[in-house]
């Protein structure tokens, strides 16, 4: 099916894929990302505009939460295509303004990026003209220490984020990593993790009459273990 002209293709780098690059100017100075954030791992997001209701309570959220992400090697780089001095007076509004859920004083201390030209936006796909033509939608992208795009959740401009998995979805990928695990539906730390199905008939058999230690088989291909909590935490935890 051919496009009309007024239709615009939106271009999205995929998991697995490298971050695209960039260099561009932030409420904490210049970044080039993801270059200046090897070793760590990311969360880079964007939200519509500044001085909207729904981004407020967002940023307080992750502003109110950066501790946490930081204890995890995690950085947080925030992006709207709004300019550096509209980015600076809205965050010094809610600072000295903006009271929800009990958080109040919030300062925010992670970079925003102005992008009033749009190319971050349009080169991570957070531009959907279905949504709007002027607006970044609310993407996420988690980018690991290598600088590879692990995972990419995107809302709806009507539709604010829900944090505590935004969290949850950094430890899970830290912990896939750190002990060779898939994590089942709504893993948490201490939860038993998922072993991947044997790769062959006789271990699959070994696994079935339960002689692969700590295994708990309910078929051939779904088997879980016990991860110990503290032991989880203390390696992907600083």
């Amino acid at each position: 099916m051919e496009l009309n002209q007024e239709q615009e293709v939106v271009s999205m780098p995929r998991i697995g894929e490298a971050a695209p690059e960039f260099k561009a100017i932030t409420t904490q100075g210049e970044i080039n990302f993801p270059k200046d954030y090897k070793g760590k791992w990311v969360i880079l997001f964007s939200h519509p505009a500044d001085f909207t209701p729904v981004c407020t309570s967002e940023f307080m959220t992750f502003a109110s939460m950066e501790k946490q992400f930081n204890e995890a090697n995690c950085q947080l780089v925030g992006l709207s295509v709004d300019g550096l001095y509209s980015h600076i007076a809205w965050l010094r509004t809610i600072k000295e303004k903006i009271e929800f859920k009990g958080m109040k004083d919030v300062e925010v201390t992670f970079p925003l990026i102005e992008d009033i030209t749009m190319d971050v936006a349009k080169k991570y796909g957070m531009m959907m003209p279905g949504e709007s033509n002027t607006k970044a939608v609310r993407a996420v992208f988690f980018v690991d220490p290598k600088g590879i795009i692990r995972t990419i959740i995107y809302y709806p401009l009507s539709l604010g984020r829900n944090f505590d998995e935004l969290y949850r979805v950094l430890l899970a990928l830290k912990t896939s990593d750190e002990f060779g695990v898939a994590t089942p539906a709504d893993w948490r730390p201490g939860d038993d993790v998922i072993i991947s199905p044997a790769g062959n008939c006789g271990t699959a058999k070994d696994r079935m009459e339960g002689k692969e230690e700590g295994l708990e088989c309910k078929d051939w291909f779904f088997c879980t273990k016990k991860l110990d909590k503290d032991l989880v935490l203390k390696k992907i935890l600083k």
